[in-house]
């Protein structure tokens, strides 16, 4: 997936554990490792409004889009093929 969860680099820049983001805002350790991890496949607003107000950040700040090399060639090799 090309979206990617920049987590890791914001608990590091504000020197707190995935621990203790969690018992702050009331998500699951579970979860918010799934979101560090760049594993999940959606997140919901209350998610990311949760995040971004004890974070004091921006959606732009937690999320980042990068092209994903796989999906390029897959999609190269689709067009191809429809020709």
């Amino acid at each position: 997936m090309a979206v990617r969860v920049r987590l890791d680099e914001l608990l590091d820049q504000r020197g707190l554990t995935l621990t203790e983001l969690s018992e702050r805002i009331g998500i699951t350790l579970a979860n918010l490792s799934i979101l560090k991890t760049n594993k999940a496949r959606a997140i919901r607003f209350s998610t990311l409004d949760a995040l971004c107000r004890e974070l004091a950040c921006q959606p732009g700040d937690l999320l980042s889009w990068q092209p994903d090399t796989l999906d390029k060639a897959a999609d190269s090799v689709y067009r191809l093929s429809i020709w």
